[in-house]
Protein backbone atom coordinates (compact mmCIF):
# COMPACT_ATOMS: atom_id res chain seq x y z
CA UNK A 1 0.00 0.00 0.00
CA UNK A 2 1.41 3.31 -1.06
CA UNK A 3 1.49 6.24 1.31
CA UNK A 4 0.44 8.37 -1.70
CA UNK A 5 -2.97 6.70 -1.56
CA UNK A 6 -5.50 9.30 -0.27
CA UNK A 7 -7.81 6.51 0.97
CA UNK A 8 -5.20 5.75 3.63
CA UNK A 9 -4.87 9.36 4.84
CA UNK A 10 -6.38 9.87 8.33
CA UNK A 11 -7.94 13.19 7.23
CA UNK A 12 -9.66 11.53 4.27
CA UNK A 13 -10.75 8.64 6.48
CA UNK A 14 -12.29 11.13 8.90
CA UNK A 15 -14.19 12.78 6.02
CA UNK A 16 -15.74 9.44 5.10
CA UNK A 17 -16.56 8.70 8.75
CA UNK A 18 -18.22 12.12 9.06
CA UNK A 19 -20.21 11.55 5.87
CA UNK A 20 -21.34 8.14 7.15
CA UNK A 21 -22.36 9.68 10.48
CA UNK A 22 -24.29 12.41 8.64
CA UNK A 23 -26.10 9.75 6.56
CA UNK A 24 -26.57 7.60 9.69
CA UNK A 25 -25.19 4.59 7.79
CA UNK A 26 -21.99 2.56 7.99
CA UNK A 27 -21.26 3.48 4.34
CA UNK A 28 -21.78 6.19 1.74
CA UNK A 29 -22.60 5.59 -1.90
CA UNK A 30 -19.76 6.36 -4.29
CA UNK A 31 -21.53 8.94 -6.43
CA UNK A 32 -18.72 8.79 -9.01
CA UNK A 33 -19.69 5.22 -9.95
CA UNK A 34 -22.88 3.74 -11.43
CA UNK A 35 -25.49 2.14 -9.18
CA UNK A 36 -28.16 -0.44 -9.99
CA UNK A 37 -30.59 -2.93 -8.51
CA UNK A 38 -28.03 -5.73 -8.76
CA UNK A 39 -24.90 -3.78 -7.83
CA UNK A 40 -23.75 -0.82 -5.76
CA UNK A 41 -20.50 1.11 -5.39
CA UNK A 42 -19.88 2.51 -1.94
CA UNK A 43 -17.22 3.61 0.55
CA UNK A 44 -16.81 2.57 4.15
CA UNK A 45 -14.12 2.69 6.81
CA UNK A 46 -12.65 -0.52 8.19
CA UNK A 47 -9.39 -2.16 9.21
CA UNK A 48 -6.87 -3.64 6.83
CA UNK A 49 -3.79 -5.31 8.31
CA UNK A 50 -4.33 -3.46 11.59
CA UNK A 51 -4.70 -0.02 9.99
CA UNK A 52 -7.83 2.00 9.43
CA UNK A 53 -8.54 2.44 5.72
CA UNK A 54 -11.28 3.47 3.34
CA UNK A 55 -12.71 0.54 1.43
CA UNK A 56 -13.80 1.44 -2.09
CA UNK A 57 -16.33 -1.34 -2.52
CA UNK A 58 -18.61 -2.84 -5.11
CA UNK A 59 -21.26 -5.35 -4.08
CA UNK A 60 -23.21 -7.30 -6.68
CA UNK A 61 -25.58 -10.23 -6.97
CA UNK A 62 -24.50 -13.76 -7.76
CA UNK A 63 -26.96 -13.73 -10.68
CA UNK A 64 -25.20 -10.70 -12.20
CA UNK A 65 -21.81 -12.38 -11.71
CA UNK A 66 -23.13 -15.54 -13.40
CA UNK A 67 -24.30 -13.46 -16.37
CA UNK A 68 -20.87 -11.88 -16.68
CA UNK A 69 -18.98 -15.18 -16.48
CA UNK A 70 -21.42 -16.76 -18.95
CA UNK A 71 -20.93 -13.90 -21.41
CA UNK A 72 -17.12 -14.03 -21.10
CA UNK A 73 -17.09 -17.81 -21.70
CA UNK A 74 -19.25 -17.35 -24.80
CA UNK A 75 -16.95 -14.58 -26.04
CA UNK A 76 -13.94 -16.85 -25.57
CA UNK A 77 -15.57 -19.64 -27.62
CA UNK A 78 -16.63 -17.14 -30.27
CA UNK A 79 -13.06 -15.80 -30.54
CA UNK A 80 -11.82 -19.37 -31.04
CA UNK A 81 -14.38 -20.03 -33.77
CA UNK A 82 -14.05 -16.65 -35.49
CA UNK A 83 -10.41 -15.48 -35.56
CA UNK A 84 -11.39 -11.94 -36.60
CA UNK A 85 -14.02 -11.58 -33.86
CA UNK A 86 -13.66 -8.33 -31.94
CA UNK A 87 -14.86 -8.17 -28.37
CA UNK A 88 -16.85 -5.04 -27.76
CA UNK A 89 -17.39 -2.79 -24.81
CA UNK A 90 -20.94 -2.04 -23.79
CA UNK A 91 -21.78 1.56 -24.55
CA UNK A 92 -25.10 3.34 -24.10
CA UNK A 93 -26.64 6.30 -25.87
CA UNK A 94 -28.15 9.30 -24.05
CA UNK A 95 -31.37 7.32 -23.44
CA UNK A 96 -29.53 4.37 -21.87
CA UNK A 97 -30.03 2.16 -24.93
CA UNK A 98 -27.23 -0.25 -25.86
CA UNK A 99 -25.14 0.91 -28.82
CA UNK A 100 -23.90 -1.86 -31.09
CA UNK A 101 -20.54 -1.49 -32.84
CA UNK A 102 -20.77 -0.56 -36.51
CA UNK A 103 -18.55 -3.47 -37.62
CA UNK A 104 -20.61 -6.10 -35.78
CA UNK A 105 -20.24 -9.59 -37.28
CA UNK A 106 -23.80 -10.95 -37.25
CA UNK A 107 -22.69 -14.56 -37.76
CA UNK A 108 -20.28 -14.35 -34.84
CA UNK A 109 -22.91 -12.69 -32.63
CA UNK A 110 -25.45 -15.42 -33.47
CA UNK A 111 -22.83 -18.05 -32.64
CA UNK A 112 -22.12 -16.30 -29.33
CA UNK A 113 -25.84 -16.28 -28.48
CA UNK A 114 -26.09 -20.00 -29.25
CA UNK A 115 -23.05 -20.74 -27.06
CA UNK A 116 -24.55 -18.72 -24.22
CA UNK A 117 -27.84 -20.62 -24.50
CA UNK A 118 -26.03 -23.97 -24.54
CA UNK A 119 -23.84 -23.08 -21.54
CA UNK A 120 -26.91 -21.93 -19.65
CA UNK A 121 -29.03 -24.98 -20.57
CA UNK A 122 -26.31 -27.38 -19.44
CA UNK A 123 -25.50 -25.45 -16.24
CA UNK A 124 -21.88 -25.41 -17.43
CA UNK A 125 -21.16 -22.13 -15.66
CA UNK A 126 -21.25 -22.20 -11.87
CA UNK A 127 -20.41 -19.36 -9.50
CA UNK A 128 -20.18 -18.86 -5.75
CA UNK A 129 -20.14 -16.04 -3.26
CA UNK A 130 -16.78 -14.34 -2.84
CA UNK A 131 -14.97 -11.30 -1.51
CA UNK A 132 -11.78 -10.02 -3.12
CA UNK A 133 -9.63 -7.36 -1.48
CA UNK A 134 -6.94 -5.44 -3.39
CA UNK A 135 -4.67 -3.14 -1.37
CA UNK A 136 -2.86 -1.93 -4.51
CA UNK A 137 -5.52 0.57 -5.42
CA UNK A 138 -5.48 4.30 -6.09
CA UNK A 139 -8.02 5.17 -3.39
CA UNK A 140 -8.03 3.16 -0.20
CA UNK A 141 -8.42 -0.58 -0.51
CA UNK A 142 -10.55 -2.03 -3.29
CA UNK A 143 -13.15 -4.55 -2.22
CA UNK A 144 -15.32 -6.61 -4.54
CA UNK A 145 -18.09 -8.71 -3.00
CA UNK A 146 -20.55 -11.05 -4.66
CA UNK A 147 -23.47 -12.41 -2.62
CA UNK A 148 -26.39 -14.70 -3.41
CA UNK A 149 -29.05 -12.03 -3.02
CA UNK A 150 -31.92 -10.91 -5.24
CA UNK A 151 -31.15 -7.21 -5.05
CA UNK A 152 -28.56 -4.88 -3.53
CA UNK A 153 -30.52 -2.74 -1.10
CA UNK A 154 -29.58 -0.33 1.65
CA UNK A 155 -30.22 -3.04 4.26
CA UNK A 156 -28.06 -5.55 2.37
CA UNK A 157 -25.17 -3.06 2.19
CA UNK A 158 -25.51 -2.18 5.88
CA UNK A 159 -25.48 -5.85 6.88
CA UNK A 160 -22.50 -6.55 4.61
CA UNK A 161 -20.42 -3.66 6.02
CA UNK A 162 -21.29 -4.54 9.63
CA UNK A 163 -20.56 -8.25 9.10
CA UNK A 164 -17.33 -7.51 7.22
CA UNK A 165 -16.06 -5.07 9.83
CA UNK A 166 -16.92 -7.39 12.73
CA UNK A 167 -15.39 -10.46 11.02
CA UNK A 168 -18.81 -12.14 11.04
CA UNK A 169 -19.22 -12.35 7.27
CA UNK A 170 -19.88 -15.95 6.27
CA UNK A 171 -19.78 -16.80 2.57
CA UNK A 172 -21.76 -19.61 1.01
CA UNK A 173 -19.31 -21.81 -0.93
CA UNK A 174 -22.10 -23.63 -2.80
CA UNK A 175 -21.74 -23.45 -6.58
CA UNK A 176 -24.80 -21.96 -8.30
CA UNK A 177 -26.01 -21.76 -11.88
CA UNK A 178 -28.82 -19.50 -13.10
CA UNK A 179 -31.32 -19.39 -15.93
CA UNK A 180 -31.56 -15.92 -17.41
CA UNK A 181 -34.71 -14.74 -19.11
CA UNK A 182 -34.30 -13.37 -22.61
CA UNK A 183 -35.16 -9.68 -22.25
CA UNK A 184 -36.23 -9.47 -25.89
CA UNK A 185 -39.18 -11.79 -25.21
CA UNK A 186 -40.98 -9.15 -23.08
Amino acid sequence: MSEQNPGLDPKEIQKVKDACRKENKPYILNENEPQGEEFAHFLFVGDYEGKEVIYDAVLYTLRLHHSSVLYEAAEDKTAQQFPNYKRWDFEEDANGELLLPEDLDEEAENFKAEVMAELEDTDAIKVQEHVNVDPDFDYGVALEACLNIEEVTEDVIKKFVNDFNSNKLVLDNTLYSFKHEDEEED
